[in-house]
């Protein structure tokens, strides 16, 4: 199988995964802002949607969409525990976050990913998701992690999006201003998530240990 990732993306999501399941998966890196791959090939010629992650499977299905992504590689090692069994209630918890985070905080963060475009419209977004962030603080209250104990891909995927929050080149280039420092439950998740041996293993790779 091949992943197609671009460092500091969403795909981070995508690669922790990897990590926590030990899936042989080829990381192949995708160049976002030209749609370049490695070796100077137009990504278009791969995905018409030009974004990242996506899976190639051995078989040269493609499978599109980091959430759905995510379920597929955990599933492939089910005693992990990084997604809950199929039709139980902590299945569908783990579907409602995903979802959520998809709506609310990814897409979030598009008006302020590309601020001069979005124009007024940042001054909405940025105290919305600021709100949503507010929301995910108290839901952490008492907790390891978004589903309770267990890590699950659902951490996996707002760890990889609360970076770009946090991150300073976000800050300065993208005015994703940001702040998180009222949220102690969340700092606290984050940090939690952050050291974790596979988490840094992919921070390392990308070169943003220090976020």
């Amino acid at each position: 199988m091949k992943l197609y990732h671009a460092p500091g993306s969403c795909s981070q999501a995508i690669c922790i995964v990897l990590q926590e399941t030990g899936l042989n998966v080829e990381i192949v890196k995708v160049d976002a802002r030209k749609h370049l791959l490695e070796d100077k090939t137009s990504y278009y010629d791969l995905s018409e949607l030009g974004y990242v992650p996506l899976l190639q499977l051995d078989d040269g299905t493609l499978l599109h969409e980091g959430p759905v992504i995510a379920q597929y590689l955990a599933d492939q090692r089910p005693e992990l525990g990084l997604v809950p069994a199929y039709g139980t209630m902590e299945r569908y918890r783990l579907l409602e976050w995903l979802n959520f985070l998809t709506s609310e905080v990814h897409k979030g963060f598009i008006p302020l990913l590309y601020a001069v475009a979005a124009g007024k419209w940042v001054d909405t977004a940025g105290p919305k998701l600021e709100s949503r962030y507010a929301w995910i603080d108290q839901q952490l209250a008492g907790k390891r992690f978004l589903l309770g104990d267990t890590f699950t891909i659902a951490d996996a995927y707002l760890f990889a999006l609360t970076g770009w929050g946090r991150a300073a080149w976000m800050k300065s280039v993208y005015n994703a201003n940001i702040d998180f420092s009222s949220h102690r439950h969340l700092q606290a998740w984050y940090e939690r998530v952050r050291d974790r041996p596979t988490v840094q293993r992919v921070l390392g790779a990308d070169g943003l240990r220090g976020n």
